[in-house]
């Protein structure tokens, strides 16, 4: 399959494939920024698997090439995080890399956690090879870009318009920004999870309720089991006492040398 995007005052006109990544590719074997961004990864991931809303064909991507060949020549970039509806193809198949379109949806949103090591979030480069942001706005064409400082708080999210570049979002009344690829409210919060604490990203339904991480709503069940149980022991102690005022009665009753009837 190709597509091939109209000309900018960017880059020359391209010529995008979808085909699987060779076997014999050697992929990029570098670590991670920091220990933070898989924290942050795994938090997005986790809350979305809680709420139900990751599909036995959906995909959630962490540091994993994605693939294009622009212009003859493969690409592989690895976002920090990114969503994939649909794949169309088994598990086994994309253990190393994915390439959407052939393996199946185009992401609905891809983010970037900015740290101090100079990724290049915002660079348009189209030389091979090419920028994160041209990569992701003119060959994947992704609906929604993040990109987020863990630091700092800071989100800034961009929205591919008509014209296939990506503008700025404003937030919403509610603080939030609204992701529609994903029916989703997306910002930050502060706070703590694995002895982390500072920002993180998360995720709010169209109703504006937070989606819970797992530990959360473990500790939500626990409190409810406890109050349950508060309920449940005083109920227990009222009507023990009601039997105690019941007793007290019969015994005055019989006292008075009147035989109580129950």
């Amino acid at each position: 399959m190709v597509i091939a995007s109209s000309p900018t005052p960017q880059t020359l006109p391209l010529k995008v494939r979808w085909e699987k990544l060779p076997e014999d590719y050697k992929l990029p074997n570098d670590p991670v920024d920091n220990i933070t961004q898989p924290a942050l990864a795994a938090a997005l991931t986790d809350s979305l698997s809680q709420a139900g809303r990751i599909a036995d064909t959906a995909l959630t991507l962490t540091n994993y090439g994605v693939c294009a060949t622009v212009n003859d020549r493969i690409v592989v970039k690895a976002p920090d995080w990114a969503y994939v509806p649909q794949t169309t193809v088994a598990r086994a198949e994309i253990e190393r890399s994915y390439t959407p379109r052939l393996e199946g949806d185009i992401p609905a949103i891809v983010m970037e956690f900015v740290s101090e090591t100079e990724g290049g979030e915002y660079s348009s480069k189209p030389t091979h090879p090419p920028g994160k942001w041209f990569f992701y706005e003119s060959v994947l064409q992704i609906p929604y870009y993040a990109i987020f400082e863990p630091v700092s708080g800071d989100l800034e999210l961009y929205r591919l318009n008509d014209a296939g570049r990506y503008t700025a979002q404003v937030r919403e009344e509610n603080g939030l920004y609204w992701v529609e690829s994903m029916q989703l409210f997306l910002g930050t919060w502060q706070g703590e999870r694995e002895q982390r604490q500072g920002y993180w990203l998360r995720w709010w339904d169209a109703q504006g309720q937070l989606l819970l991480w797992g530990i959360e709503r473990a500790n939500q069940e626990a409190q409810r089991a406890e109050q349950e149980a508060q309920r449940a022991e005083q109920e227990a102690q009222r009507a023990e006492q009601e039997a105690q005022r019941a007793e007290r009665l019969r015994a005055q009753l019989r006292a008075a040398g009147i035989e109580p009837t129950d």
